[in-house]
């Protein structure tokens, strides 16, 4: 139980009586963190929420923003934390499974699926365990019910360790006049429950979500990890969309967090009414199931129709073809309460707005006490340390995650994982750009300008595609929310957010909130990951690869000497320490609009390639160009925008923000150029796409193109043989 001793007082006063053992288990869920958002919400109320293209923004399954005049998109983000720390494999499964049926209980069919990841160093044994196994575990799920997973990034720091992070993003497409929603609105209407039978597992899984992990929870919260079944889920699907189809469903919703009772007590609140629902009803797994266990179970692959009483024996004809276990459980009704029967006896009988809205919890915020210390760096040879940058766990290609994941099933993919965002086909004309994004050591260094830093990351991605930042989701991890040092970095960082959101008009429509992930004092580094979905037209895409012998390199953006918590500060020198690189929320704008307006107005295709600087700055950035296109670039440091005075290292592995690097053909450039002087940004012709090397002339510096590919390549591989 979870419940704290003024949580139960005011229970107690609500109902004015003791509640019996399954109303106390009942409340004990809809109480903790994981379902009500008690500590985030009023912190969440910064975040923009509305815009004009927002049809539907936070507060149900998943928010949703117009594509085209008949279409939609549909987007959420889920975290599996706890679950993936204990069962890797099927906790990365069985939370790829529930934002899927988040985006289908919207009405939308799913059509592409992001990670991501966040473990231990590769060093590690258990984390190389853990980071096998929850790649496994969503490949297996997503490539069996037929989802792309199109994108993700992977992040490798001691901190995870023990709290891996586990964020998953779905995206779904669904036509604006079949939008369904998460609601109980009629009263006389009934519930079906369809899908995976219920059974013991997933019991008390939201509040194991919502305390801190022990060395112990391996063994002891096993049961609180629910078991996916992707075949099951993939029916599931196709009896929803059969049923959206022939069916006149009221409301629709599936069983994740909290099960039946979440779920219920929700869709019945959320329309200003009640339920009443009969316990002997629910299709079981097991034998000799208690109340308490069927209405806690978080079983999986199971959805809950609301349908007039006159349309349910068309809707059980479509479960009966798809052969899955269904029943009518209850009814909605005038009570604005939650009241459940066995065999007509009532055991429980709860307002569903105390279960649905619980009370807020004020926390205190308080600032860390920061350790000053600082190590003054030496730096040493620059080929070596790009080399070696190349090589490092967060930098090093990917290739060995993503080869795992069909991407291209569905036939939407335009643009593969490894460029900056994914690319998906939406018609003949459109498609919407997804990328997924946050700097866990920014963050920690500096919370206010590391949020807003994995906010700027994402919009440049979708840019640098050629895209138009259309909303976007985030899944907030952080430690435990009780600690003032914990609650403060979570403020810091969603303020940061909000303010960059703000000025890019870049609507917030879903989201969640992961606190206590930390282990016995260990607290994972604060991590807000964001997902952005960009718009655009199919001619406008742009890809990160040099491509034309010839081609002028222009760097956007002004460079500064920001190198603390940089990844060369990190993997050269074993040093995380000082001040996060700082988020110039109006140069990140001007940067973003120049780029997409260069991209806008190319009718002759003189834009050649795009890419954000991001993670290793501007050396990491021209070798990916290098690695991917093939070929080399010749490069004039002493041209790159306020970089007077600066060391080559600072200039080439700075993480300053707002910088995008622009190849176009070379008789393009000086227009180009005077184009973006023009609209007041910092902007150069800092080099040449030729030969097969990286040349640095300023540093008397050439690597070959093989050289770059060599480090870049075959690390993760390496770990894993």
């Amino acid at each position: 139980m979870t419940l704290t001793d003024t949580e139960m007082e005011y229970i107690k006063e609500e109902l004015g009586r003791e509640p019996n053992p399954l109303e106390y288990g009942m409340l004990d869920i809809m109480f903790s963190e994981h379902c009500s958002y008690k500590s985030s919400r009023p912190i969440l109320k910064l975040f923009p929420t509305e815009g004009e293209k927002v049809i539907m923004g936070p507060g149900d399954d998943a928010g949703i923003v117009e594509l085209t005049d008949e279409l939609a998109l549909v987007m959420g983000m889920e975290s599996h934390n706890h679950p993936s720390a204990v069962e890797p494999y099927g906790g990365a499964g069985t939370g790829i499974g529930g934002i899927i049926r988040d985006i289908i209980s919207m009405g939308a069919m799913p059509v592409a699926l992001l990670d991501s990841l966040r473990f231990g160093p590769m060093e590690d044994q258990r984390s190389r365990y853990i980071f096998e196994y929850v790649v496994k575990g969503i490949s297996d799920y997503g490539n069996r019910v037929g989802i792309p997973t199109v994108g993700g990034e992977v992040e490798f720091e001691d901190n995870f360790k023990f709290n891996p992070l586990v964020n998953v993003v779905c995206a779904g497409i669904v036509r604006k006049d079949e939008i369904v929603r998460g609601i109980a609105p009629n009263v006389g209407d009934v519930f079906v429950l369809m899908g995976g039978r219920t059974g013991r597992d997933g019991i008390h899984g939201v509040t194991f979500a919502s305390e801190e992990l022990t060395s112990s929870s391996e063994l002891e919260s096993r049961p609180a990890v629910q078991v996916g079944d992707p075949f099951t889920k993939k029916q599931v699907m196709e009896a929803t969309f059969e049923a959206l189809e022939k069916v006149n469903v009221q409301g629709l919703k599936d069983l994740g967090g909290g099960g039946l009772t979440c779920c219920i007590s929700e869709m019945a609140d959320k329309s200003g009414n009640g339920a009443l629902m009969e316990l002997t009803k629910v299709p079981l797994r097991e034998e000799g199931m208690t109340p308490y266990e069927i209405m806690l179970s978080e079983s999986q692959e199971r959805m809950v129709f609301v349908v007039h009483r006159q349309d349910v024996s068309g809707l059980l004809e479509i479960f009966d073809k798809h052969e899955l276990p269904y029943a009518v459980i209850g009814q909605v009704t005038s009570s604005k309460r939650m009241v459940v029967t066995q065999e007509g006896e009532v055991i429980a009988d709860i307002p569903t707005e105390l279960l649905a809205d619980p009370p807020i919890v004020e926390r205190e915020a308080r600032k860390p006490v920061v350790d000053k210390e600082y190590v003054q760096i030496e730096d040493g040879p620059v080929d070596e340390a790009l080399l070696d940058l190349l090589s490092s766990q967060n930098i090093a290609s990917k290739k060995w995650v993503y080869r795992q994941y069909d991407h291209e099933v569905q036939i939407r993919t335009v643009v593969k994982p490894g460029d900056d965002a994914a690319v998906l086909r939406v018609d003949d004309e459109k498609a919407f750009t997804l990328t997924s994004d946050c700097n866990s050591i920014h963050c920690y260094l500096n919370p206010y300008h590391g949020g807003a830093g994995a906010v700027a990351e994402a919009i440049r991605n979708v840019v640098a595609m050629g895209s138009e930042p259309l909303c976007m989701v985030d899944c907030l991890n952080f430690g435990n929310p009780e600690k003032p040092e914990v609650f403060w970095q979570f403020k810091e960082c969603v303020q940061g957010m909000s303010d960059i959101a703000n000025r890019f008009q870049l609507p917030v429509t879903s989201g969640n909130v992961s606190f206590y992930n930390e282990t016995e004092g260990v607290t994972v580094n604060p991590s807000p990951v964001v997902s952005v979905a960009g718009i655009m037209d199919l001619k406008d895409i742009r890809t990160m690869e040099f491509k034309n012998e010839g081609d002028k390199i222009i760097l956007i953006g002004a460079t500064r000497p920001e190198m603390d918590g940089s990844e060369y500060h990190k993997t050269i020198h074993g040093v995380v320490q000082g001040e996060s690189p700082r988020v110039n929320i109006e140069d990140e704008y001007a940067s973003a609009q120049a780029v997409l307006e260069l991209i806008r107005d190319d009718e002759n295709e003189q834009v050649t390639a795009v890419h954000d600087l991001s993670g290793g700055g501007l050396g990491v950035a021209l070798a990916e160009m290098i690695i991917k296109g093939d070929i080399g670039a010749s490069i004039d440091l002493s041209r790159v925008p306020h970089a007077e005075g600066l060391s080559t290292s600072k200039i080439l592995f700075s993480e300053s923000h707002a910088r995008y690097l622009v190849t176009v053909k070379e008789e393009a450039s000086a227009g180009i150029l005077s184009t973006l002087q023009e609209m007041n940004v910092p902007a150069a012709v800092i080099g040449t796409v030729n030969g097969d090397t990286l040349k640095i002339r300023s540093a008397d510096i050439e690597i070959s193109a093989q050289q770059l590919k060599d480090a870049y390549h075959g690390i993760i591989e390496k770990f894993m043989a």
